[in-house]
Formats: structure tokens, sequence, C-alpha cells
């Protein structure tokens, strides 16, 4: 759907003139496709270095007020021992300037939490063996908010995301990837919906444009790729076969005033054999080359009449049946 997806206007001897109508390929496939999921590795990534200076430095914490004198953090976890039994402790200030205060086993943060980071990131919810695991909601600094499933301090399981301009993500996650069912809303109320895989859009999935616009069928790795059909807000529609976001294979292209044509693209434009009908029953039946009759074809006219001629880049040459 690129820009070839037009009007054939042709004349009475089935000579294709200039076609009308256009879609920029580019206009379509814009970035607020794949701006979310941008955005989504953005604030993973940085949530990753946060938690990597944690790991780094989050074994070397301090008690807050009167507990600070007798609990000193170290790497193996020994010096406080409470037989792994959970039990819920004040503040414990960590020398990167995270806050944590909830629940613990020994020294390990387990069970439920708030923690703080200094540039005011935060997290709430469930810790496993001093990671996030189980429900929980992070706020990152920069406005955006995940909340969730966990698992060894990622995104697992159910979750929504919501961007600060208020975009959101909601569905399934693997390892902070989208994966499995999930739906993309945009502030424009451009949406998908439809399976993912390790983060892109992969499988089955409708997405409607902010024009109301919309495709439903197979995606490949956040293109559409395979069998679906394309409508128009204009009333066009093509069904048949993609490869990266162009038309490329068999299909069927329809116009709202009766028009059609069945047969073959390469690249988002006519090429091969195909059939283009007008809706007052003409019909064009030969061979197309880059978007234009080219080569022998047959043109028939709505009595059954059969005109056999020679086409060149959408150029009747001769009949050659007179």
């Amino acid at each position: 759907m690129g820009n070839t997806c037009t009007t054939c206007n042709c004349n009475k001897d089935g000579q294709e003139a200039s076609e009308l109508l256009t879609v920029d390929n580019k206009s379509v496939f814009n970035p607020p496709i794949l701006k979310l999921q941008a955005w989504i590795r953005g604030t993973i990534a940085r949530r990753r270095v946060a938690a990597h200076l944690q790991q780094l430095n989050g074994h070397q914490a301090y008690m807050s007020g009167s507990k600070r004198d007798r609990y000193e953090g170290t790497q193996n976890g020994s010096s406080y021992q409470n037989d792994g039994q959970i039990e819920e402790r004040g503040e414990v200030v960590f020398k990167n300037g995270a806050v944590y205060k909830g629940q613990w086993i020994g020294d390990m943060k387990h069970g439920y939490g708030v923690q703080v980071w200094p540039d005011g990131a935060r997290y709430e919810g469930y810790w496993k063996n001093n990671k996030a695991c189980g429900k929980g909601k992070f706020w990152h600094v920069d406005g955006d908010v995940f909340e969730g499933q966990w698992q060894d301090d990622k995104a697992n399981g159910y979750g929504v995301y919501v961007h600060m301009n208020g975009a959101r993500y909601e569905g399934y996650w693997k390892d902070d990837l989208q994966h499995g069912y999930g739906k993309e809303i945009w502030t424009d109320n451009s949406k998908y919906e439809g399976e993912y895989h390790d983060g892109k859009k992969h499988g089955k999935g409708l997405y409607v444009w902010a024009d109301g616009s919309m495709y439903d069928g197979d995606w490949y790795e956040n293109r559409i790729e395979g069998h679906g059909t394309y409508t128009w807000i204009d009333g066009r529609q093509y069904t048949g076969s993609w490869k990266n976001n162009n038309m490329h294979g068999h299909g069927i292209y329809t116009w709202k005033d009766g028009r059609r044509y069945e047969g073959y693209y390469e690249m988002d434009k006519k090429h091969g054999y195909g059939v283009y009908q007008w809706a007052d029953g003409r019909r064009y039946e030969g061979n197309w080359y880059n978007g234009k009759q080219h080569g022998q074809g047959k043109y028939i006219l709505p009595d059954g009449t059969v005109k056999i001629g020679l086409w060149d880049s959408g150029k009747r040459v001769q009949w050659l049946n007179e």
C-alpha cells in the first residue's frame, strides 16, 4: 500500500491513464507504530542500569535511625540472621542513595516493599531474593509507569505500561519484552491489538490508524508481511499477500464504485498476470509490469466482444485480432 495503491483510470480502449489516488507509504507506516516500543526499550535500559548499580552497591547498606549501628549489610548476607523468617524493618538507605522500606529475609529484600532511587524512580511491590518478583508497580523518573507481574527484576506475565504522554500497552511480557497477546493505544487513538514476539508485532494483529483506515492480518517482526486485509477510509480494500509492508504476491483490490483488480503484485505495484474490471463491466485480462499493462492482453467489452492487443508501459500499441 504505497505509491501505487491507486485508482486505475482507463479509457474506452483499456489504456491505463494517469493514476489519481495515491497513499504515501511513509505516511502510513509512520514512527508511531514503533515509537511506544522504542520508549519501552529506553525505559527498560535505564532501569537496568539502575538495577545494576543497585547490585554493585546494594549490599553496602545501613539502617536509618536507631537500627543503624546494629545492621551492616554484607555480600554473603551473614551479618543479619533471622532463620528464614520474613520480617518488617524500617528504612534501609543504600550507599548509592536508594532507600528501601519493607520486608526482608536475612539480608535479602523478600516480600512486600517500597524502594525509591535518588533520581526519583520508585518501585512498590513484591520482592524475592533481592529482586522484584510478583505484582509490582514501577515509576520511571521520566514519568513512564509499569504495573504488572515481575520475575527476576523483569516484566514477566501480564502488565500495563503507560508512557508519560498517555500512550499505553496492555498485555503480556517476557523478560521485559512484549510477548504474547497485547494492545497498544496511542494518544491520537490509533491502536494495535494482536500478537507480539520478543518485543515486536509478530503473528496475527489488527492495526487501526487515527483516520480510521485499518489492517487486519499477518505481521512479521513489526512489518506487515504474510496475508491480510487493508481497508482505506474511502472504501478501497486490498486482501492478499504482503511483503515488507507492500502488496506482494496474489491479491484482490476493490474500489467503492465497483472496480476490481485480481492478480499479482510486486512491491506494491501490479506485476504479472491480472484482471482489471471496470464498474460498467469492461475488463482487461493480461500482463502487467511495474503497475501498468504491458505485453499481450485481452480487452473485453460488456457485450462480450473480445479484443486482443499489445500494451507497452500502459499504452496500447496495436490490436492483434483486427
